[in-house]
C-alpha cells in the first residue's frame, strides 16, 4: 500500500516515522513535509501545500494511493476528506461537517450540550459590546476563546476581568482575522489538563493512552498559549477509572450526537480535558486530528501497526482491533525559535542533530527546511523540533529527551526545562 501524509509539522513527522514501520506500507509520500521527514525510510516529499486540495487529489488518484492521512486541522475544516472520498480514495480524517468540532467552538459547544457532555458553562457573542457587558457581570478567572482555528493561540485564560476585556477587544479588532469572531466566553475549569486521542470508525471508539501537554510558553505554565511546548504519556492524571468516565461520558455521547446529525466521523476524535481533583472529566475543547505534540509521545508507545489501525477505521471494522502498547513512558520537549509565539526569525542553522539522535532519543522535525546547495538544515517555523525520549519511568524518559536537547544548537533556541512538572512535583 502507498500512503500519502498531508502536513509539514512534528505531528506529521511522527506519523510518517510510525507508518514507515508498517509491513503493509511500501511507499510514503508527504506533502509538503520538512527536512526531517525527507530523511525517513520509504518517504518522498511532494511540493504540494496542504491547501492545494485539487493537486493532492489529482496526485493520489494518478499514483493509486491506498490511504491518505490528513495531519493538520485546516485542510480538514476546508473539506479535504470529502474531496478524497468523492474521488473514490480512502482517507483517514473526518468530513468537513465533522471537522466543525474543531473548526467552530460555538458549534462544538452546542453539540456537547445536546449530547449531555460535561463542559464549562459558556456563552457565544457576535459583537464586542455584548461580550464586554457579559464580562462586567462575571468574576475572574474566566476564559475567552476565538471561535475558529487559531493554531493553539486563540485561548486566553484571563486572571482578571480587565485581561478578559482586553482579549475580547483584540479578537473583535481582528488580531486573529476571521477566526476571532464570534467569541466564546466560558467559566474557568479547575484541575489538571489531559489529552485523550481516540480512533473511531464512525460507530466505535478506541481511546489511546492519555497524554498531558504544556501549552503556555513559559516555565510553570506561564505566559501566552502556544501550539504546545512539550508533552508526556501516559499521564497518571487519567487513571483507568477516569478513562472509563471519559469513554462513557464524553467520547461515546459525542460520537452518537454526530451520528444523530447525519455525520459519519472517521479518524481521530481528540478530547482536550480538565480533570477535577475528584477525577471528574470536563471537555475544554475537541480537535478533529492527532494532537501536536501529543502524537510525538503517544505513537512511540504504540506497539500496534498504525497503518492497519487506520485502515480498520476507514473500513468501519474497528471492532477487530485491539491496541497494544509498550511499557514505560515517553516525553517530548519542544525546541522553539526565539520570540515564539510572537514574531521570530527563520533560517537559523541547526547543529547537533546527529549527536542528539545518537543518545537514543527521537528527534521529530516541526519547523525545519533544507537550505541551498549544501542541504544544511535550518529553522523554518516557531516550533522547530520535538525531541522525544522513552524510558521505564517518566523521569528516565525526560532525562533522555533533555540529554538530546542539550546536543542541539541554533541561534535563539528556546525550550521549557520543566515538562512534566505537575506530576513530578
Amino acid at each position: 500500500m502507498q500512503v500519502l501524509v498531508v502536513g509539514s509539522g512534528g505531528r506529521e513527522h511522527a506519523l510518517v516515522w510510525k507508518l514507515a514501520q508498517s509491513k503493509t506500507v511500501t511507499k510514503l509520500y508527504c506533502a509538503p513535509g520538512n527536512a526531517g521527514i525527507a530523511r525517513e525510510p520509504k518517504c518522498q516529499l511532494l511540493p504540494l501545500s496542504v491547501s492545494d486540495i485539487d493537486g493532492l487529489v489529482r496526485f493520489a488518484t494518478v499514483q493509486n494511493i491506498g490511504l491518505a492521512v490528513i495531519g493538520p486541522e485546516v485542510p480538514l475544516v476546508a473539506g479535504i476528506a470529502d474531496r478524497f472520498l468523492a474521488a473514490g480514495l480512502e482517507v483517514f480524517g473526518p468530513s468537513q461537517a465533522g471537522a466543525q468540532l474543531e473548526g467552530s467552538k460555538a458549534w462544538a459547544k452546542d453539540l456537547m450540550l445536546e449530547a449531555g457532555v460535561p463542559t464549562a458553562r459558556g456563552s457565544v457573542f457576535e459583537d464586542e459590546p455584548s461580550a464586554i457587558a457579559y464580562l462586567e457581570s462575571q468574576s475572574a478567572p474566566i476564559v475567552v476563546k476565538a471561535d475558529g482555528l487559531a493554531a493553539g493561540k486563540g485561548v486566553t485564560v484571563a486572571q482578571t476581568r480587565e485581561e478578559a476585556i482586553a482579549a475580547v477587544r483584540s479578537l473583535f479588532a481582528g488580531s486573529l482575522g476571521a477566526a476571532g469572531s464570534p467569541v466564546v466566553i466560558e467559566d474557568c475549569l479547575m484541575g489538571q489538563e489531559a489529552s485523550v486521542l481516540a480512533f473511531t470508525d464512525g460507530k466505535r471508539i478506541l481511546p489511546m493512552i492519555a497524554a498531558q501537554d504544556h501549552k503556555p510558553v513559559g516555565e510553570g505554565d506561564t505566559g501566552p498559549n502556544t501550539g504546545g511546548m512539550g508533552a508526556y504519556a501516559p499521564t497518571p492524571v487519567v487513571s483507568s477509572e477516569v478513562m472509563e468516565r471519559v469513554r462513557l461520558q464524553v467520547l461515546e455521547p459525542v460520537l452518537a450526537a454526530l451520528r444523530d446529525r447525519g455525520i459519519t466521523y472517521k479518524g481521530i476524535l481528540y478530547a482536550g480535558l480538565m480533570i477535577s481533583p475528584e477525577g471528574e472529566p470536563s471537555v475544554i475543547e475537541f480537535n478533529c486530528r492527532f494532537g501536536d505534540p501529543e502524537t510525538q509521545v503517544v505513537l512511540p508507545l504504540l506497539k500496534s501497526d498504525l497503518a492497519e489501525v487506520m485502515l480498520a477505521c476507514v473500513e468501519e471494522r474497528l471492532d477487530e482491533v485491539r491496541l497494544e502498547w509498550h511499557d514505560g513512558y515517553a516525553a517530548c520537549v519542544v525546541m522553539a525559535s526565539g520570540g515564539y509565539p510572537q514574531a521570530y526569525e527563520k533560517g537559523k542553522a541547526i547543529a547537533g542533530l546527529e549527536a542528539a539522535t545518537a543518545t537514543g532519543a527521537q528527534v521529530f522535525h516541526a519547523g525545519t527546511a533544507s537550505s541551498g546547495k549544501t542541504g544544511a538544515i535550518v529553522t523554518d517555523g516557531g516550533r522547530v523540533l520535538g525531541v522525544a525520549g522513552r524510558g521505564e519511568t517518566l523521569q528516565a524518559a525526560l532525562e533522555l529527551a533533555y540529554r538530546a536537547v542539550r546536543e542541539i544548537r541554533f541561534e535563539g533556541a528556546y525550550f521549557r526545562s520543566d515538562i512534566g512538572f505537575r506530576v513530578l512535583s
